[in-house]
């Protein structure tokens, strides 16, 4: 990420890299938009990794965003703080559907939300459920806005 993400917010200073990649380390929940086949949005809020500069995200083939994404992979993330001052990352990008590997990723990712010791069997108990997916979001712009540094740019 540049020292500044892409494109500022027109009306609140944006992160430097290194918050953006601070606030994405917390264990928020991210929101993924997709494009249902009518046109319509779908958004759904899941639990994330921020890692390589990519969003990961962990969930099962059978949903509608998986659906989504293979018809279009483009995509926007919105991850914004619970703190009254408003703070977020809006990434527009596009996703790729990971199946290798699956379960040590999400073990990974369960693991920023709940203790190590129950990320591994949530993982294992979802994917004998359901088909597990990886949805990995390789951003093309990242906006930022943090007004706890006041209005304006």
């Amino acid at each position: 990420m540049s020292e500044q993400t892409t494109a500022p917010y027109p009306q609140a200073k944006p992160f430097t890299a290194e918050e953006a990649e601070t606030f994405l380390a917390q264990p928020l929940i991210a929101k993924l938009a997709t494009h249902n086949e009518d046109g319509s949005i779908h958004v759904a809020p899941l639990w994330f990794n921020y890692e390589g500069g990519d969003i990961l995200f962990g969930t099962q083939e059978i949903t509608q965003k998986v659906q989504n994404i293979k018809r279009d992979p483009g995509v926007t993330v919105l991850v914004d703080g619970v703190d009254p001052v408003l703070q977020a990352v809006m990434i527009y990008g596009t996703a790729e559907l990971d199946y290798e590997d699956v379960i040590p990723k999400r073990i990974a990712l369960f693991e920023k939300y709940m203790p190590a010791e129950d990320a591994a069997g949530f993982a294992e108990s979802m994917a004998s459920t359901w088909q597990p997916v990886i949805i990995r979001v390789k951003p093309e712009q990242m906006i930022s806005f943090d007004y706890s540094k006041g209005i304006g740019i």
